[in-house]
């Protein structure tokens, strides 16, 4: 698995470039903001670790371009800022997970782990690209393609829609679906994953590629 940490304290940096490597991840550390996006897209990382206080641009700043571009990578924030409102601010600026510090490091391997199969829940690395109608999902960038651009979409309908395309025409129960979408988010209501399918349905009006729900089953998606 390959990490992009992006953390400004030299000495937590290098600890965990340590730590995680020898547990089996392939990291590569970055500690200034403005070089974090170039070494995003340069190095295509499959999770990005990301401090919120950075130098030269703060990490929300960051992550909040990296969304506009369309980068769909699962990002968890580190962070000492751990009140209520840091995380809402992280998680509105499209962080998928939040483990502020400090922090017990197989916490932190398990959560990034959890992170890299949601990007791409059953697919190795160099999987085919999938397509369905119109909307092509590249599975090297976690980003959807609509006649060849980018697709908006939250990091929430990304994560549903990745999930549903990893196998087209076979249903997905919700259980798993919330797991996905909503990964470590007790507080969230059981019944906020038909809010995201909702949403996601009417953006994919047009594409040819069609959103079911089956009753008692969960999802699916299908050219149609």
């Amino acid at each position: 698995m390959k990490l992009l940490l992006v953390e400004d304290d030299v000495s937590m940096r290098t600890a965990l470039e340590r730590s995680l490597g020898r547990r089996g991840l392939q990291v590569q550390g970055c500690a200034d903001g403005n070089a974090a996006l170039a070494a995003w897209r340069a190095f295509g990382p499959d999770v990005v670790v990301l401090d919120l206080t950075l130098p030269g641009r703060d990490g929300l700043q960051v992550l909040e371009q990296a969304r506009r571009e369309g980068i769909a990578t699962p990002v968890l924030l580190l962070t000492a800022r751990g009140t209520v409102g840091d995380r809402v601010l992280g998680l509105n600026a499209g962080a998928d997970d939040y483990l502020p510090k400090p922090f017990d490091l197989d916490e932190l391997e398990a959560r990034l782990r959890a992170l890299a199969r949601r990007r791409s829940p059953a697919s190795a690395d160099g999987a085919a690209d999938v397509q369905l109608g119109r909307l092509r999902l590249d599975r090297g960038e976690g980003a959807f393609y609509l006649d060849g651009s980018v697709l908006e979409l939250t990091p929430r309908e990304s994560a549903l829609l990745q999930a549903l395309f990893a196998r087209p025409g076979h249903a997905v129960a919700k259980e798993r679906l919330f797991e996905l979408v909503f990964p470590g988010e007790p507080d969230v209501q059981y019944e906020a994953i038909e809010v995201v399918a909702y949403r996601l349905r009417k953006k994919l009006a047009g594409t040819g590629a069609r959103l079911m729900t089956l009753r008692g089953l969960g999802y699916l998606v299908k050219a149609g």
